[in-house]
């Protein structure tokens, strides 16, 4: 299995740190409803996205870095003006990206396992 590195942050912040602690390296960035205590997310779509992306991993190549992040609570998602609208136009979750680039997958396209493969094993 491809040796890559797999970061899970909480908040917008958190999010930042981890981009600027991987500088230089190809970073794919997954954004979820925040999980409950038994591991639950608020959002329906990322519950269902969740099983795909993990199973797309294993196409990831060596040396990427994979940051989950979960963008909070359903209030702070749905407030037009929060951190992850306003500074990274995600306007949508589950979102899948590779960071610095245009590409991303966005709601059900995180559902569809040839896109969630096709994006993880793509060259620079």
């Amino acid at each position: 299995m491809a040796a890559f590195e797999e970061v899970s942050v909480l908040g917008f912040e958190e999010f930042g740190k981890a981009v600027e602690q991987h500088r230089g390296k190809t970073i794919f960035a997954y954004f979820t409803g925040s999980k409950d205590a038994e591991g639950k997310s608020w959002c329906p779509d990322c519950e269902l996205a969740d099983p795909v992306i993990r199973e797309g991993l294993k196409h990831i190549k060596e040396g990427r870095v994979f940051i989950h992040c979960q963008v909070g609570e359903r209030p702070y998602w749905k407030d037009p003006d929060n951190d992850f609208r306003k500074k990274l136009k995600i306007t949508a979750i589950p979102t899948l990206l590779k960071n610095g680039t245009p590409q991303k997958l966005v709601e059900s396209e995180c559902l569809q396992a040839n896109l969630v493969e096709m994006l993880f094993s793509e060259d620079e």
